[in-house]
């Protein structure tokens, strides 16, 4: 049996991605696999299963020693169960840069695509398998792609993740702008989450010129709903950074409509780090970035201190 697993704090594409491969090595290539999360899918991912009546993989917190495991949407040890390097590793399928780390026992294949979207690495790596995609798997796979280029707004979309999309959404008969909106509406209803739930949320570890940070995103077409409870946001900034054993929470609110963000300055730590990496001046407890949406191309490239 192969685990298929993605992030922690799984999103829509490291939620729907395994659910897509384990069908994928199951159905099409004969080889018993599973999907699981590493804990519960944010409010987007949740409304995706939800939405095509998918059932929510188990979540688990470990994999066990020899476990034969699939990575898909990372390749982030800090990411990944604190067990993956004693696991099987036989297989990554990523968009992220290559962060290394993860030890494997023998040579594996290894897929990591400059595309907005690990989903739409998947359809290529199925060629004409996709044609046997049932119609939940397809609305999988839209979802995944809407999500992650922000229904194409996001500046890491490629022109194939687009085409993707069009025909996957031609096929099911979906308009992408009505069901984009839906997936929006489920992200950006943060309402249920206490603070300390949203500064994990989207959140992935980096170090930068030594320090250890955690960069949370909250992508959202109510940015006024997460920035009327940024006072209580800081505060619990320091509980989160020195439980996750970081030195600081940056949190950019990223307004998918107006495509800007806005980070948070809970201290001078954070105000440096702005002005360094943004070439921006700080004069209060927040500054805006316009042009600024992705994490993985606009924000993790551009930290320094």
């Amino acid at each position: 049996m192969i685990t298929v697993l993605g992030h922690k704090s799984p999103d829509t594409d490291a939620t729907c991605s395994p659910i897509i491969w384990a069908w994928y090595l199951n159905e099409v290539k004969g080889t018993p696999a599973r999907a699981v999360l590493l804990g519960e899918p944010n409010t987007e991912a949740a409304f995706v299963l939800k939405r095509w009546e998918i059932a929510k993989p188990e979540i688990i917190a470990d994999v066990a020693p020899g476990e034969s495991v699939v990575i898909v949407d990372t390749n982030n040890p800090a990411e990944l169960p604190p067990s993956i390097n004693d696991a099987n590793v036989i297989g990554i399928i990523d968009h992220h840069m290559l962060a290394g780390g993860i030890k494997t026992r023998a040579p594996i294949e290894i897929t990591i695509r400059p595309l907005a979207c690990t989903a739409t690495v998947l359809y290529d790596l199925m060629g004409d398998d996709t044609a046997k995609m049932p119609e939940t798997i397809r609305c999988a796979m839209l979802s995944c792609i809407l999500s992650d280029t922000l229904e194409f707004r996001s500046p890491t979309t490629t022109a194939h993740d687009r085409a993707v999309a069009e025909d996957l959404a031609a096929e099911l008969g979906i308009s992408i702008p009505d069901y984009a909106a839906e997936l929006f509406a489920a992200k950006s209803d943060v309402s249920a989450f206490s603070e300390t739930q949203l500064l994990r949320m989207d959140s992935k570890e980096y170090e930068v010129a030594g320090k250890q940070l955690r960069v949370s995103v909250l992508e959202t077409t109510s940015p006024k709903a997460v920035l009327d409870r940024k006072a209580a946001l800081m505060a619990a900034m320091p509980g989160v950074a020195a439980a996750d054993g970081a030195d600081q929470v940056l949190l950019f609110v990223v307004d998918i409509l107006r495509e800007e963000a806005t980070l948070l300055v809970p201290n001078d730590l954070v105000a440096q780090i702005a002005e360094a990496s943004f070439g921006c001046k700080v004069a209060g407890d927040t500054v805006l970035l316009p042009g600024i949406m992705s994490r993985k191309k606009q924000i993790i490239p551009a930290l320094k201190i």
